[in-house]
């Protein structure tokens, strides 16, 4: 017994070391065939431009297509699923943003994936804010002068949105607690319909991304009060932050980060992280993203996993204290 119990070891330990040396041997010879980059939102938005972006360039490095497989819907779960059915191993990459990674584990009671335990971070690509705008026909020249008039006139304030949990939704909700007033929320579906009310000055205030706020702003068509951030755009040094405005504090950034599936090859992730990283100090990718008014990313996997767990406690705090339940 003794004779087959060690036998039984022997080829175990064998067979062991025979998977460890073709691991080995697959992440040396990795890839040798396209990456799929899952973008979990419709063509056309940062998302997408991002991952198309970087998707090149890493193609280049890579020597192997890197094809962007557009999975919009769900609020970013359809997209997210689709990322976790996949196998792990570093075949398959994922752009991860507030609502499908951060604001949806707080909105949802259950999720067919957890953005902290299925997938593994690669790395930050890029952060951008949001611009508070108003209507020129809206009094308030400054986030000061808004919580006054809102505090005067509870509820008869309106705001529009994306849609209900969407990044600017929870921005403003986040606005109202830390500044003790209260706006009425009109949702739409999609940030085109709620910009164009909001030129149309049929909703007062929303927040709106810096590419499509920029010609608004150059018309006079909306009249920005404050940026979401912690520091002024550099686009648009002379409008201030929500915080320097009348909110010391208030500090919300749009982030993008690169994940693949958790339990890809110790190798083929450490190869991706340094890829990545190598792209996002080059120039061409720091002007590329300049243009659509985003700021280039640390590109460290610890970054975007720290980043990552603060956002989602973050945003589970606004919706539970809002009673935000999704639509």
């Amino acid at each position: 017994m003794r004779r087959l119990t060690l036998s039984i070891t022997a080829a175990l330990l064998a067979l062991a070391a025979a998977n460890a040396v073709r691991a080995q041997s697959a992440s040396t010879d990795w890839p040798t065939r396209p990456l799929k980059f899952i973008v979990p939102a419709p063509p056309g938005g940062a998302p997408d431009a991002i991952a198309r972006m970087i998707g090149q360039k890493l193609a280049d490095r890579l020597g192997q297509q890197v094809l962007i497989d557009n999975r919009g819907g769900g609020g970013g779960i359809i997209g997210a699923e689709v990322a976790v059915k996949a196998p792990a191993d570093g075949y398959t990459l994922v752009l991860g943003y507030a609502g499908p990674f951060s604001i949806n584990p707080g909105l949802y009671d259950k999720l067919p994936y957890d953005p902290v335990r299925d997938f593994s971070p690669i790395g930050m690509l890029a952060t951008s804010q949001n611009i508070l705008v108003v209507h020129p026909s809206f009094a308030p020249r400054s986030v000061g002068q808004l919580i006054a008039l809102a505090k005067s006139k509870p509820g008869e304030i309106n705001y529009a949105s994306g849609g209900t949990g969407q990044s600017t939704h929870l921005s403003m909700e986040l606005l109202m607690q830390m500044g003790g007033f209260t706006l009425t929320h009109i949702p739409y579906k999609g940030a085109g319909p709620a910009l164009a009310d909001a030129v149309g000055g049929r909703v007062q205030l929303h927040f709106i991304a810096v590419p499509p706020a920029i010609p608004m702003l150059k018309s006079g068509k909306l009249i920005a009060i404050g940026v979401s951030g912690n520091t002024r755009l550099r686009a648009l040094p002379d409008i201030p932050t929500i915080a320097e405005s009348g909110l010391p504090g208030y500090d919300v950034q749009t982030w993008y980060g690169a994940f693949t599936r958790a339990g890809a090859p110790a190798a083929i992730l450490a190869r991706l992280q340094s890829e990545v990283g190598t792209i996002l100090k080059t120039r061409e990718i720091e002007e590329l993203f300049e243009r659509q008014g985003l700021d280039v990313g640390t590109g460290t996997a610890d970054d975007l996993a720290h980043s990552l767990a603060a956002e989602i406690e973050k945003w589970r705090r606004v919706v539970k204290a809002a009673g935000i339940r999704p639509e």
